[in-house]
């Protein structure tokens, strides 16, 4: 029994006749009534009472009628959804973002274009450190992520540069440094510092440091913060002042003030998005193209 056969079945019981049936489905009469004649073969009882006035439907007839036209629903729906997901207007994506990341505007733009020319599509944003993402996308339990990487190498990952980010400094509100900002960071040699541990995001820290290291400053940190809403945290509380991504500054916070140091700006801190080298889901491919389209 073929889906065609089911269909041309209907068209004789819909039409009333195999002569305006031929016409709706645009075959010849002979093989539309050969079809059905095979389709009762196929099940092994007659469809039809054949008769000088026409043709009447069996008890065996009527019941098909009714499964039939479920069988075909049921098939449209199959189609159109595997057809959907081809597509990647349906299906599911899951993106890890860095959490200061999520309020800059190239991040914003992207979230949003993808959330409006796919509306189907399951989105599934999770706000993770650059270190925790690299883990995930290679273990297959993220589609993408948009996070700090050494360079566009990545074994197991393909990447497209998305931002360039660079450093900035976060003081309290109250502090001296936010009256009279300094113009080095030589004049912040005896400030307390609240710093990130390096397993959070390694990429991210070594590059900072290594900057750091190269204008002969060493930061005196008295306080340490999970990720950077944690840091800007404890600086909004008055415990010290940090270094951040600029990007940061893109999500205000009560009680902190941000300043641009020429040494800061310096550091470039390169944003990258990455998926998983064979992923073949039509979705995350939409994804990487309006990434290349809009950025």
């Amino acid at each position: 029994m073929e889906f065609r056969q089911l269909h041309y079945f209907l068209a004789v019981v819909e039409e009333g006749s195999v002569s305006a049936a031929s016409r709706r489905v645009h075959i010849a009469q002979p093989a539309l009534t050969r079809q059905i004649r095979l389709l009762e073969e196929d099940l092994e009882t007659r469809l039809f009472d054949r008769h000088a006035r026409g043709m009447q439907l069996t008890v065996a007839g009527r019941t098909l009628v009714e499964e039939a036209r479920a069988l075909l629903d049921h098939h449209d729906r199959i189609r159109s959804r595997l057809t959907a997901l081809g597509q990647g207007v349906i299906g599911k994506v899951s993106l890890g973002v860095t959490v200061t990341h999520l309020w800059v505007p190239q991040v914003a733009r992207l979230l949003a274009g993808y959330r409006e020319r796919y509306p189907s599509v399951a989105f599934e944003v999770f706000p993770l450190l650059s270190g925790p993402q690299l883990d995930r996308l290679r273990e297959g339990q993220l589609d993408a992520g948009i996070l700090y990487l050494d360079d566009a190498e990545q074994p197991g990952l393909e990447t497209r540069l998305l931002h360039r980010d660079h450093l900035i400094l976060a003081v309290p509100d109250a502090s001296r440094w936010a009256v009279s900002p300094p113009a080095t960071l030589a004049e912040l040699r005896d400030a307390d510092f609240v710093w990130g541990f390096r397993q959070a995001s390694p990429v991210y820290y070594d590059r900072m440091l290594a900057h750091f290291r190269r204008l002969d400053f060493h930061p005196r940190v008295v306080q340490y913060g999970a990720d950077n809403i944690a840091i800007l945290s404890l600086v909004a509380a008055g415990l010290g002042i940090a270094v951040v991504p600029a990007s940061s500054s893109a999500h205000p916070m009560p009680g902190i003030r941000f300043l641009r140091l020429p040494e800061l700006d310096d550091c470039d801190m390169p944003l990258w998005f990455a998926w998983r080298t064979g992923n073949d889901s039509p979705a995350l491919a939409n994804l990487i193209a309006l990434v290349e389209e809009t950025m």
